[in-house]
């Protein structure tokens, strides 16, 4: 049986790489050349943590606010475009207290299994991308938020998740070269991170070495079916056929999708991010800076550092004002950490896929009983990557999945 997986980033590569092991002959198509997409530049967070979806209720309002400040850690762009007015619409009905309830599990569970799968993917041979497990923690600077972390840290408890409220005393032992300049922190232990560059390297090895074809610069552009099959990719190297068909393709999903008639609402939430290499001090754990929303992850002797979400259309832009934001940000919380303003040729940008609800595409197209969705993570598509790919294989093979994927259905905006 064959299968064509259609884009090599995280999602991608995770889905060829459960596929051929459960003996498919895969073949993944890629409109770049595998080495620079939006999996090479994110903070490397593995986050059960992160049960709280992106359409969250007072989103909209501080979103409105934000808007117009420059340096601010969300944007949209005002347009008429009809996808952008369709997709807030979607956002504004989903951010509400029922909407968190009701994703609070299906996150957890597909967190706690992409943890798990890690865990044994690092064990295997010519594996080895910096995999730890010393959790993240959420710093904040106001009793307002104090108050809003600690009711989450103690939903997670209750959810089984491993949180812990810290003052700055006991923050500081755990990081003794920063100067912490906060009220206090959760500590979510339960999380993990690793450095991505190596893992997307390390997987493309694995894949080639056991028989996966990579087919770079193969941009599909057109998507030909019959009934409820999809019958033949196109791309400018020529027409591939396949028994399955997995779409993995971020933030290009929508316009790749609609070759197959297939509507998937979702927008390009663009971040940006910046590796330090042998910074003079360094974080002991990755960390969150709740009021900025910036994130800063430790990767062996290296510094990631990153934030903001620009809603879009896709662009290669790099908007400094925003890059200022996140350095000053992070001056605010960890005053001795050698961050300053980088040159704009070192700012990595990547635009994150983001569906109206926050919560990602698992399953297949409403349309084809051959076509797999793995897309709309946004920011938790390395987080999700294995359980998503893992998933993707056992809907293939016609197994029961290993966790409940109604909340994830690609058609619950049908």
């Amino acid at each position: 049986m064959k299968a064509i997986v259609i884009g090599g980033g995280i999602i991608g590569l995770c889905s060829a790489y459960y596929l051929q092991e459960s003996g498919w002959e895969v073949t993944i198509l890629d409109k770049g050349d595998f080495s620079d997409n939006c999996s090479y530049g994110n903070m490397g967070m593995i986050v059960p943590s992160h049960f709280v979806p992106l359409a969250a209720p007072g989103i909209v309002s501080q979103g409105i606010r934000w808007m117009f400040n420059s340096k601010s850690p969300f944007y949209v762009k005002p347009s008429l475009s009809q996808q952008l007015i369709s997709w807030g619409l979607k956002f504004m009905k989903s951010a509400n207290a029922r909407h968190v309830i009701e994703s609070a599990l299906p996150l957890r569970d597909i967190n706690l299994l992409s943890r798990s799968l890690y865990s044994t993917l690092a064990q295997q041979d010519g594996f080895n991308f910096g995999l730890e497990r010393k959790g993240i923690i959420m710093y904040y600077k106001t009793e307002a938020v104090a108050e809003e972390e600690a009711h989450l840290a103690k939903q997670a408890n209750e959810m089984g998740l491993d949180a812990v409220v810290l003052d700055k005393t006991a923050l500081q032992a755990l990081e003794p070269q920063v100067q912490l300049d906060v009220l206090g922190g959760v500590h979510y232990r339960c999380d993990g991170h690793l450095y991505p560059n190596d893992l997307m390297q390390q997987l493309i090895t694995y894949l080639k070495q056991r028989g996966v074809q990579f087919l770079p610069h193969s941009e599909v552009t057109a998507i030909k079916s019959s009934g409820k099959k999809i019958t033949s990719v196109q791309t400018g190297q020529g027409t591939h056929t396949a028994d399955l068909f997995v779409l993995a393709t971020g933030s290009w999903s929508p316009a790749v999708a609609r070759m197959a008639g297939v509507k998937v609402a979702m927008m390009p939430g663009k971040g940006y991010s910046v590796t330090l290499n042998a910074p003079s001090v360094n974080l002991n754990i990755p960390a969150i800076l709740c009021e900025a929303r910036v994130a800063l992850t430790p990767m062996g002797n290296r510094l990631r550092y990153g934030g903001t979400m620009e809603v879009a259309p896709v662009n290669d832009q790099v908007n400094m004002n925003r890059v200022a934001g996140i350095v000053d940000s992070v001056q605010h919380y960890f005053s001795n950490l050698p961050i300053s303003m980088p040159e704009k040729s070192s700012v990595w940008s990547g635009c994150r896929p983001c569906s109206p609800d926050g919560l990602p595409y698992i399953g297949y197209a409403p349309q084809y009983n051959n076509l797999l969705l793995g897309t709309g993570h946004a920011m938790m598509g390395l987080s999700l990557g294995p359980a998503t790919g893992k998933l993707i294989a056992e809907l293939a093979n016609n197994k029961r999945p290993s966790i409940d994927l109604a909340a994830f259905s690609p058609a619950r905006w049908s």
